[in-house]
């Protein structure tokens, strides 16, 4: 029933009401004074009666807004005055317009068919109304009932166009409010789409890198205590691999900090140039990859592809670290329409602890970012890890 408005709305709403009684109703008493009335002889009544039903009309206007079923039962109240008294329409009747569009425009949906209903009843009451109390003064035949049923009819027409044309404006204005709040909503949820999905790629990404570069670092540090004692160059280079990975890892979660914090674009990633030093670390971790490509790609790739290539391996590789045994099988096939990726590993005997399973999640959202499908799964004390990556035309 009562709708939250701010208060400048009110006071807006209030002080239009009140400019429009000051303007419309000294037209009225004019045009008040140039007529008669049926029912109310005395002119001194006659002007008190129009004031009161200018004060019930536009305060139904004032309050519009603000409850719009309350002030279309206030206007119906100041329409049935204003007939009991038999007065003339005249201006003071604007605020009716006012009430019909607040109807259509900020009502319910029963009050926005009852406005419609409104807008069409009170043009046939004021046909009929028009035809029969006024007739003797607006009809100058008024004994001929055709004539009086034709002008009741042009009547009803007329007023019920104009008010179902003040309904009809609060209608489209109702529609722009509620496109506008559809547009809002979606553009809301198109900005937490947006975040959610930079969170998880920069979470992917933090996850390849620190998860790649650790577990060099461990297998390193692990080799280099064993050989400290027995052949200490073997330590001497073993450190300097773990300083060099500490320091390619620092530079690139700098990066991703800085995306994180200042939203720039990206900035350099991984290509297939850079395939031999992620091979060379997992060396110096004491794991022999065997790369094997067949067929090579016949131009250069896609840069979504070398980068999907690039990280996929690095998770496959960084597993294989972490939970293989033994050496590792790598091939990549590339056609014209795709390129296959296979990463094979040995499984220890004994039972493999489960890990969190973020890195196969972030090999899978990897190759469904650019249209492929990743598998990895235990195939006869072996883990295998396939991925299917489509690709255009490669460029010359």
């Amino acid at each position: 029933m009562i709708r939250p408005l701010k208060t400048y709305q009110l006071v807006l709403d209030i002080v239009g009401s009140a400019i429009g009684l000051l303007v419309t109703l000294p037209l009225s008493l004019v045009m008040l004074a140039g007529g008669t009335s049926s029912w109310i002889v005395d002119s001194r009544v006659a002007i008190a009666h129009h004031i009161l039903v200018a004060g019930v009309l536009w305060g139904a206007a004032a309050i519009a807004r603000l409850s719009p079923p309350i002030a279309l039962a206030v206007a119906w109240a100041g329409a049935v005055l204003q007939m009991v008294g038999g007065l003339w329409p005249s201006p003071v009747d604007m605020a009716v317009f006012v009430v019909l569009f607040a109807t259509a425009a900020w009502g319910s949906r029963q009050v926005l068919w009852l406005g419609g209903a409104s807008a069409l009843g009170g043009g046939v009451i004021a046909g009929l109304y028009m035809s029969g109390v006024q007739r003797d003064v607006l009809i100058a035949d008024a004994a001929f009932p055709l004539r009086v049923v034709t002008f009741g009819a042009l009547v009803s027409a007329v007023v019920a166009l104009s008010l179902a044309m003040s309904w009809g404006a609060g209608l489209l204005w109702r529609l722009v409010l509620h496109a506008r709040q559809t547009r809002l909503a979606q553009l809301q949820a198109e900005a937490v789409a947006a975040e959610e999905a930079e969170r998880v790629r920069i979470a992917r990404d933090m996850h390849d890198i620190v998860a790649h570069s650790l577990a060099v670092v461990i297998a390193q540090a692990d080799g280099a205590r064993y050989a400290a004692a027995a052949q200490p160059e073997l330590a001497q280079e073993a450190m300097a691999t773990i300083a060099q990975t500490a320091r390619s890892a620092l530079s690139d979660v700098r990066m991703l900090l800085t995306q994180l914090r200042h939203r720039q674009g990206d900035g350099p990633q991984p290509t297939l140039a850079d395939l031999e030093t992620l091979f060379a670390h997992v060396r110096q971790a004491g794991i022999e990859p065997r790369v094997t490509i067949d067929p090579a790609p016949p131009g250069e790739p896609p840069a979504a592809i070398q980068l999907a290539v690039y990280r996929i391996l690095q998770e496959a590789l960084t597993n294989a670290l972490r939970h293989g045994r033994g050496d590792v099988d790598v091939r990549l096939s590339w056609w014209a329409d795709r390129v296959d990726l296979e990463v094979r590993n040995r499984l220890p005997s004994g039972p493999v602890a489960p890990g969190g399973g973020h890195g196969l999640t972030g090999m899978r959202e990897r190759a469904q970012l650019v249209g492929g499908a990743l598998n990895a799964q235990r195939e006869a004390g072996w883990f295998v890890v396939r991925a299917t990556l489509p690709i255009g035309s490669p460029a010359p």
